[in-house]
């Protein structure tokens, strides 16, 4: 697919931001007073700048409060609706901490859990989408929240949580790119199934079905030459989780805990942006581009 700009942003910054609310909402020991609100306005910054950042990617951003009609049937509209939710919660246990001094754990446990809700809702966006096979797949929300936590854990300096995230999330990530690079030729859809005139491989295109483009030429097919990916996928591990370790192993310093960050964010970006530029739509077979 089109790897749409505003969508990485989106799926990398709010689920950053998530992250850090995540944290500081579970936090017994959570930062007061003024290192509370830079904490918290960071987290929320993230969060509402990716949400931001989703709806410039929509067709008529005007119509984006018609969203939050559709959740009994649509993951967009829970993650809306668990987005609003999570930052009215978060926003009424911080103002406790930063204004009052007082800790309400109750509404941090559950804005917490809120947060860690909205980047399930997210991913399943895309994990739902039997289009798609190699979205379709049980790991996606887990490398979701596994980023989620890790980015949060990194940003709210638990050193310590955060290497055993990155971790976790480096393995997560090299097992799904093995399971995705499979599962298009896993799902059995072939081009004589997407044009209803065959199965078996046996159905072949003899003209483009047009000449020109259209919208599901430019939204829903990209391709990404292997070698390509292969490279970028390297680059995103040692951004991703390869460096940000050695930088946290190092004698801790706020410089390199920065970088570790920076780089970490880095490789998510790129990491993300073969997410959507890897993802082979099924309708690229109608189109003979797969």
């Amino acid at each position: 697919m089109n790897p749409a700009p505003s969508i990485i942003a989106f799926t990398t910054f709010s689920g950053l931001g998530f992250g850090l609310l995540f944290w500081l909402g579970m936090d017994p020991t959570p930062p007061r007073g003024w290192v509370a609100f830079v904490f918290f306005f960071i987290g929320f910054a993230l969060a509402l700048g990716g949400l931001a950042a989703s709806a410039q990617h929509l067709g008529r951003p005007e119509r984006a409060l018609k969203a939050f009609s559709q959740w009994r049937s649509s993951w967009l509209s829970r993650e809306a609706c668990c987005a609003v939710a999570a930052l009215v919660t978060m926003g009424l246990y911080a103002a406790g901490l930063v204004f009052a001094d007082v800790k309400i754990p109750p509404l941090g446990w559950l804005g917490a859990a809120l947060s860690l809700g909205t980047v399930f809702t997210t991913s399943m966006i895309y994990t739902q989408l039997k289009t798609v096979p190699r979205w379709h797949n049980r790991l996606t929300p887990l490398l979701f929240l596994s980023l989620s936590l890790a980015g949060g854990a990194l940003l709210s300096g638990r050193v310590t949580l955060s290497l055993a995230l990155i971790l976790i999330v480096g393995a997560l990530q090299v097992v799904w790119w093995r399971i995705g690079d499979k599962a298009l030729q896993a799902s059995g859809t072939t081009l004589g199934t997407a044009t209803g005139l065959g199965d078996g491989g046996r159905v072949r295109a003899f003209e483009p079905p047009h000449t020109g483009t259209n919208y599901l030429l430019r939204e829903m097919v990209y391709v990404v030459a292997r070698r390509h990916a292969r490279k970028l996928r390297g680059i995103a591990l040692i951004l991703m989780m390869v460096l940000p370790i050695l930088l946290l192993l190092a004698p801790f310093h706020h410089i390199t805990a920065l970088l570790a960050l920076l780089s970490h964010v880095t490789g998510v970006l790129t990491a993300r942006w073969l997410f959507f530029a890897e993802a082979e739509h099924v309708v690229g077979l109608y189109y003979g581009k797969r």
